[in-house]
C-alpha cells in the first residue's frame, strides 16, 4: 500500500516518525563508514623534531590524493580514506623542500601512526634504525654515522670505492677484483666491525669480513656507525658497526631494471632486478654475475648474487618480512706477485648464504615488538692445483728440493729494499665454514618525546669447523667448534626542547667463550642554534662515551696457547709469562664532533675528535716461538729443517689475549652545494695509534735484543707478523680521505671521485723465505706501505625509453700501490654499457 503525500503532510506524528527514521538511517551510514575508514595520524616535525604547524599532509594513493589535512599548533594531523590499499604521505610547509614518506598499507579498520619529517635539503629525510634500534632521523643521533644510498652504487660492481667515501674508515685491498678486502674503522682491528645485512650479522664467528666479495647488487643503502656499538649488538661491534639493506618493492606497477656492461680485462657484468606491491604484498629479486680476468696471470674472478625481499602486511601495524640474500663466487689466488715474480696457481671460492624472517607489530603508535630469525652459512675452500715458481733440485742452502720465485727487487715506500728469490710455501688446501643461527626479540616503547625504552634479548648458536690438509708433510687438521651465547640490552633515548638529544644503555652478554662481559654506552647532542638561511644557522655538539667487546675468532679459539701449553704439561710456563685462558677483547672510546651549517645547508662542515683504546687484543705467537722459548712442535720435521718446513711451522700459530694499542685522531667532512647542478664533497681522517703491550714473538724477541731482523740492515728491529711496542700497527694509514664532485644538468650526469691515503706501516712477512733460508727479504716495517691516489669518473647520459648509457673509468692515474706491499692493484680500467628501466610508476 502507497502513503500519499497529502497524508505525511496532514500528519505531524507520522512525519516526525518518518524523519526520526531517515535521521537515525543516515547516522548509521555515517558512522559505519567513519568505522571502516583508513586513519592515518602523526605529527609533522622539523628533522630536529620541532613542530611544524599548518603543515600541509597529503595521502596518495595510486597516484592521486585521496586526502587532505593540516598540522595543528602542536604538529599533529590526523586524515582519512574510505578505501584499503597502499598510500604514501606528503608533506610541506614554508620553508622547506616537500618531503615523501614511505609507502606503507591500510586496512579499512585500521589506525595507523606516520610521521612526516621535512627538511631544507632533501625531499626524503634519512632515517636509521642502526645506530640504537628506533627510527631516529640523522640529526638527532648522539653517534657519528655515515649513510651510502643505493643510488650511488649503480655504477660500481662493488661497495669498496663507496665505502672509502666515508671518514674513518680505512679499505685495505689484497690483490685485484675480488681480492680479500678489510675494513680498519677509526684504527681498530679489521675483525672489530660488526657487518650486518638486513639487521642479520654476516661476519664469520669473531668478527671476520670480507668486503671484496660483495656486490655492489641489491643494496638499497649502507649505514657505517663509526665507534663501539655492543650495547645495542654484543659482540664483535668492537670499532663499528656496518649494516647492508636490501631494497623493497614501493611501486603500485611492477618495474623491471637491467644493467650489461663490458670492459677490459674480459670483463663482463649483467644485473637484472623485479620489484613492485600487490595490495597487503611488496616483492623485489635481483640478480648479478661479474666476470673479470684481472690484470695477473691465474687471477681470473667471478661472481654471481642473487637476493630477494619479500613483505606482507596482515594489517597496517602488522607485517612479516623475508629477506635472503646468497653469493657464490670464485677467484685465483695468486699471492704476492710483486714479491715472487709468478702466480701461484690457486683456486678460492665462496659461498655465502644470509637469510631473516622478520614479524613485527606497532601498537596504538607507541609500543612497537619486532621477532626476528636469521641465518648466515659461510663457507671457503682453497685449492693449490700447481705450486708455481721454479723448481729447485738442490738449492744453494742445500735444504733440499723446492719451489722459488723470479728474482725480484722488493722496494717499501720507505726506501727500503731487497733483492732475491722467494721460496713458495705449497700446500695450501683447507676448507672452513662458519654458521649462525640468530634470535632476535627487541620490545620498545614511547612514553612521550622526551624518554623512549627499548629492551631486547638475542641468541645465538655459533658453529664452525675448519679441515687442513699438507700433503709435503702429510699434515691433516680437523676442528669443530660450538658456542653458545645469550644477551641481555636496555636502551633509553628522548629528546628536550628539540635541542638536547640522549641515549644511554648497556648490555650484558653471557658468552659461551669468555663469561658475562657488561658493555655501558652513553651520548648527549646539543643544537644551540638552529639552522636556517643564513650564514653561520645550525650549529650541533656531540659527545659519545662507549665501549665495545669481541669474541675470537674460531681459529683463535682452535689454537689458544693456553691450550695449547695445558695440553702439552706446561703449566710453569702458563706462570712464568702469566698466560690466562682466552677471553674477551675489548675496547672503549671518548668522541667529541661538531656539525656546522655555514651558509645555511647549501655548505656545511663537520669535524670531530675520537680517542680509543684496544686492549686485550688477541694477537699470534708463531710456531718457530712456540718451539723456542715454549719447546712446542706442532708437527715434528719429516727430515731436515727446509726452509719450506719453516714455512709451515710459522703457520703454525697460537693465540693469546695480550695485545694492546691506542688509536686516536681527527675526522673532517664538507658538502658543499653552490648550485642545484652541482654538488662537492669531501673528508680527512687524521689517525695516530701506537702499540702500547705485546707478547708476540717479535716482542719478546725485540725486548731481548734478538729480533729476527734483516741482516742488511743491522740494528733495525722488524716485527715480522705483528708490530712491535713503541710502533703503528699494520695497515692503518695516519691520513685518509677523499672527495666526490658531481654535475647533474638534464640528461646528463657527470662524476668525479677520489680517495687518498698516506704511507702506512706493514711487513713483508717473509721470514727465512729467500733462497736460502733466511731473513734477507724482509724490510723495516716504518712506512712500508705506499701511499695513494685513486681518481674515478663516471658518465650518465639519459635516453629514450627508459634507456641510460654510462660510462665509468677507474684509476685515471694507473695507481697500482692502492693495495699492501706486494698486492699490485687494477691498472687504469674501463667499462661502459646501457641500463634499462621497465614498468613502475
Amino acid at each position: 500500500m502507497q502513503l500519499s503525500l497529502s497524508r505525511i503532510a496532514a500528519s505531524p506524528s507520522l512525519r516526525a516518525r518518518i524523519t526520526g527514521r531517515v535521521v537515525f538511517t543516515l547516522l548509521g551510514f555515517l558512522l559505519s563508514t567513519c568505522a571502516q575508514a583508513v586513519v592515518v595520524r602523526g605529527r609533522v616535525t622539523d628533522a630536529l623534531g620541532r613542530p611544524v604547524p599548518g603543515g600541509n599532509v597529503r595521502l596518495v594513493q595510486a597516484g592521486k590524493v585521496v586526502a587532505i589535512g593540516y598540522a595543528g599548533a602542536d604538529g599533529t594531523f590526523e586524515i582519512r580514506s574510505s578505501e584499503a590499499g597502499r598510500f604514501t604521505l606528503l608533506g610541506s610547509a614554508g620553508g622547506f623542500l616537500p618531503a615523501i614518506g614511505v609507502d606503507f598499507y591500510g586496512g579499512t579498520t585500521d589506525v595507523i601512526d606516520q610521521d612526516v619529517v621535512l627538511a631544507a635539503n632533501t625531499v626524503r629525510q634519512d632515517i636509521t634504525v642502526t645506530a640504537t634500534g628506533i627510527p631516529t632521523p640523522l640529526p638527532q643521533l648522539t653517534s657519528p654515522v655515515s649513510m651510502i644510498p643505493g643510488e650511488a652504487l649503480d655504477l660500481h660492481l662493488g661497495v669498496i670505492d663507496e665505502m672509502r667515501q666515508t671518514p674513518g674508515a680505512f679499505m685495505v685491498q689484497s690483490g685485484q677484483t675480488g681480492g680479500v678486502t678489510s675494513l680498519f674503522m677509526r684504527g681498530g682491528n679489521s675483525t672489530a666491525n660488526l657487518v650486518m645485512i638486513d639487521g642479520m650479522p654476516a661476519d664469520d664467528v669473531g668478527g671476520t669480513f670480507d668486503f671484496g666479495t660483495v656486490s655492489s647488487a641489491a643494496i638499497s643503502k649502507i649505514v657505517v656507525v663509526r665507534g663501539p656499538d655492543s650495547a645495542m649488538y654484543g659482540t664483535d661491534a668492537g670499532a663499528g658497526v656496518v649494516n647492508i639493506e636490501t631494497p623493497r618493492g614501493t611501486t603500485l606497477e611492477p618495474v623491471i631494471n637491467y644493467a650489461g656492461d663490458a670492459g677490459d680485462l674480459h670483463t663482463w657484468h649483467n644485473e637484472v632486478s623485479l620489484g613492485g606491491t600487490l595490495q597487503r604484498l611488496d616483492y623485489y629479486g635481483a640478480f648479478s654475475r661479474l666476470d673479470t680476468s684481472n690484470a695477473l696471470p691465474l687471477d681470473r674472478y667471478h661472481t654471481g648474487t642473487a637476493a630477494i625481499n619479500v613483505g606482507y602486511d596482515f594489517n597496517g601495524n602488522t607485517q612479516m618480512r623475508f629477506t635472503i640474500r646468497n653469493a657464490d663466487s670464485v677467484s685465483g689466488v695468486p699471492g704476492p706477485f710483486d714479491f715472487q715474480g709468478v702466480s701461484q696457481n690457486n683456486r678460492q671460492g665462496d659461498q655465502d648464504l644470509y637469510a631473516g624472517l622478520t614479524l613485527e607489530n606497532r601498537y596504538k603508535g607507541k609500543w612497537h615488538n619486532l621477532l626476528r630469525y636469521g641465518i648466515a652459512r659461510k663457507r671457503e675452500q682453497e685449492q693449490e692445483f700447481a705450486a708455481g715458481g721454479n723448481f729447485l733440485e738442490n738449492d744453494p742452502g742445500q735444504y733440499g728440493p723446492g719451489y722459488v720465485g723470479n728474482v725480484v727487487t722488493i722496494r717499501g715506500a720507505n726506501g727500503y729494499s731487497a733483492t732475491g728469490q722467494v721460496q713458495l710455501y705449497t700446500g695450501n688446501n683447507y676448507d672452513q665454514d662458519n654458521n649462525r643461527d640468530q634470535l632476535y626479540y627487541q620490545s620498545d616503547y614511547s612514553f612521550s618525546p622526551h624518554l623512549t625504552g627499548l629492551f631486547g634479548f638475542r641468541y645465538d648458536n655459533e658453529r664452525g669447523s675448519f679441515n687442513d690438509y699438507d700433503p709435503s708433510y702429510d699434515y691433516v687438521e680437523h676442528e669443530q667448534i660450538q658456542r653458545t651465547n645469550f644477551e641481555y640490552n636496555l636502551q633509553f633515548q628522548g629528546e628536550f626542547w628539540n635541542r638536547l638529544f640522549y641515549s644511554a644503555g648497556g648490555a650484558l652478554e653471557k658468552n659461551h667463550l669468555y663469561g658475562i662481559a657488561g658493555t655501558p654506552r652513553l651520548g648527549l647532542s646539543y643544537v644551540p642554534v638552529r639552522a636556517a638561511h643564513k650564514w653561520f644557522h645550525g650549529t650541533r655538539f656531540r659527545a659519545n662515551a662507549a665501549t665495545g667487546v669481541q669474541e675470537p675468532t674460531l681459529q683463535m679459539q682452535y689454537n689458544s696457547l693456553y691450550a695449547e701449553l695445558l695440553a702439552a704439561g706446561d703449566e710453569n710456563y702458563i706462570q712464568q709469562y702469566q698466560v690466562a685462558p682466552q677471553g674477551a677483547e675489548r675496547s672503549r672510546t671518548y668522541d667529541l664532533g661538531m656539525d656546522q651549517n655555514i651558509r645555511g645547508e647549501k655548505l656545511v662542515l663537520k669535524a670531530g675528535y675520537f680517542h680509543n683504546v684496544f686492549d686485550h687484543q688477541i694477537e699470534g705467537v708463531s710456531g718457530l716461538a712456540l718451539a723456542q722459548y715454549f719447546n712446542l712442535n706442532p708437527n715434528p720435521s719429516p727430515g731436515s729443517p727446509d726452509a719450506a718446513y719453516v714455512s709451515f711451522l710459522e703457520s703454525q700459530t697460537a693465540y693469546v689475549n695480550s695485545l694492546a694499542f691506542l688509536a686516536q685522531g681527527a675526522e673532517a667532512e664538507v658538502a658543499w652545494q653552490p648550485r642545484p647542478s652541482l654538488l662537492i664533497r669531501g673528508g680527512y681522517t687524521y689517525l695516530d695509534t701506537r702499540v702500547v703491550q705485546s707478547f708476540s714473538s717479535d716482542a719478546i724477541a725485540a725486548n731481548q735484543g734478538t729480533a729476527d731482523a734483516n741482516p742488511n740492515f743491522p740494528n733495525t728491529p722488524i716485527g715480522i707478523f705483528s708490530p712491535l711496542v713503541g710502533a703503528r700497527p699494520f695497515r692503518r694509514a695516519p691520513h685518509t680521505g677523499y672527495f666526490d664532485a658531481q654535475y647533474t644538468r638534464s640528461k646528463l650526469a657527470l662524476t668525479l671521485q677520489g680517495a687518498m691515503a698516506s704511507r702506512s706501516d706493514d711487513s713483508t712477512f717473509l721470514e727465512y723465505s729467500d733462497l736460502n733460508g733466511g731473513n734477507t727479504l724482509l724490510l723495516p716495517n716504518r712506512d712500508l706501505d705506499f701511499g695513494y691516489v685513486k681518481l674515478d669518473m663516471s658518465l650518465t647520459y639519459a635516453l629514450k625509453h627508459g634507456f641510460t648509457y654510462f660510462a665509468q673509468m677507474n684509476n685515471l692515474l694507473n695507481d697500482q700501490h692502492i693495495g699492501p706491499i706486494g698486492y699490485p692493484g687494477l691498472p687504469l680500467t674501463f667499462r661502459t654499457g646501457l641500463r634499462l628501466r621497465l614498468g613502475g610508476d
